[in-house]
């Protein structure tokens, strides 16, 4: 392309950035520029196909159609060929958008729990253009079709730690809106960085539904889990364990708490939890098991059931004394998840509920992706946690890790 083909008038440029056009957006100074940029490539798209076939050929004029961009809406002449072969990359025949920078900012507004409306608004502002809930809803739906591919993509075959718990939503079914349990898988990879591993949607939480979830990461290539932290969800540690027999379980500390708190009288909250601060923090195994039996010598006849509760699980809920703090700091609570969670209810605080199951899906993985972003580097001490692990479960990790 010579220097000469691009003949815009800077003048055009400046006469309407006098005006107060800007530079984008409606009526934009840059429209001009686009559109003359769009069409000499569109030439050059002909020129080539031109060349590339042995058949007789040539140009044979243009059509005009509106195009829509980030900088403006400007008429497009679309060459043609006379052989009727030539279809344009760049400006596909029936497109009418120059879509990838404002679809970008869709999903991006998206993924920040903006409102169709809001978005709507937002991009009225910055580029002129209104755009309907039906476009709206067929750029966003692009995202259905990548989050089915990614539910079904191969996952590693071992994971450290994992963390897993759920969330729920209601969603309209058969006209009326239902309660529905979002579960979610976070992974800490060999790198030592988080991965969400998936999201599966079922009628309600239960162990029988997280034994699904299990099967399909087995299904998907997984073939061990080291740590497993769970929630109190009661059978969850034997449906682990059927798919996963050598997983270790890690009961999450802040759950159990919360769940004992309850059935504790208000004035004797306090005391009680001043007690209970001298198990889940005790420095040693040995420690933690003398302060659990001070604790049911002292509050056993007034609180049975959580005495019974603390005794029934301690093998699990004390799995992690047996590492050094870093490594406590991952695995004894299922907080890493419940913070994808936060994320979850920030994008979805302003919805009632959801008309489907994919328009709440697509949603949380538009989250997912911006989430991710964050989850570039491996958590803190890791290398320290990995040579723990190597320990603590010797040949397990050897053949995945290079040293």
């Amino acid at each position: 392309m010579k220097e000469t083909d691009l003949n815009i008038d800077a003048n055009i440029i400046l006469d309407a950035i006098r005006k107060g056009s800007g530079l984008s957006g409606k009526d934009g100074a840059l429209t001009p520029l686009i559109k003359q940029i769009v069409e000499l490539a569109m030439q050059a798209e002909l020129e080539q196909h031109i060349t590339e076939k042995e058949e007789p050929n040539r140009k044979n004029g243009t059509t005009k159609k509106t195009m829509k961009s980030a900088s403006g809406e400007f008429e497009l002449n679309t060459p043609r060929d006379r052989a009727g072969t030539f279809e344009p990359q760049l400006v596909k025949k029936h497109q009418t958008h120059i879509t990838d920078e404002l679809e970008r900012k869709v999903i991006g507004l998206f993924a920040l729990g903006n409102s169709y409306q809001d978005i709507r608004g937002h991009i009225e502002e910055l580029y002129g253009i209104n755009l309907s809930n039906g476009t709206l809803n067929t750029i966003t739906d692009k995202l259905i079709p990548e989050l089915q591919a990614w539910r079904e993509r191969a996952l590693d075959e071992i994971y450290p730690i994992i963390w897993m718990d759920a969330i729920h939503y209601k969603i309209k079914e058969n006209g009326r809106y239902v309660s529905k349990a979002i579960y979610t898988i976070l992974a800490l990879i060999i790198e030592g960085r988080k991965e969400l591993l998936g999201l599966y949607l079922s009628d309600q939480e239960g162990a029988h539904h997280w034994l699904s979830v299990l099967t399909d990461l087995q299904n998907r290539g997984v073939k061990d889990i080291l740590i497993a932290c769970v929630d109190g969800l009661k059978g969850f540690p034997e449906a682990i364990e059927s798919i996963y027999p050598d997983t270790e379980i890690q009961h999450c500390i802040i759950h159990q708490i919360r769940n004992s708190m309850k059935y504790v009288a208000s004035k004797n909250q306090r005391a009680f939890m001043s007690d209970l601060k001298t198990v889940y923090k005790a420095t040693t195994l040995g420690a933690a098991e003398a302060a659990l039996d001070e604790l049911e010598a002292k509050w056993n006849k007034k609180y049975p059931m959580v005495i019974k509760s603390w005794r029934s699980k301690w093998l699990t809920l004390s799995a992690y004394f047996k590492y050094p703090d870093y490594v406590r700091k991952a695995i004894y609570t299922t907080n890493a998840v419940e913070a994808v969670h936060r994320q979850f209810r920030k994008l979805t605080k302003t919805k009632g509920g959801f008309p489907n199951e994919n328009s709440l899906l697509k949603l949380l993985y538009a989250g997912i992706l911006k989430a991710s972003e964050r989850w570039t580097h491996p958590i803190q001490n890791w290398n320290l946690t990995l040579s723990q692990l190597m320990i603590h479960f010797p040949e397990r990790l050897d053949e995945h890790i290079s040293l």
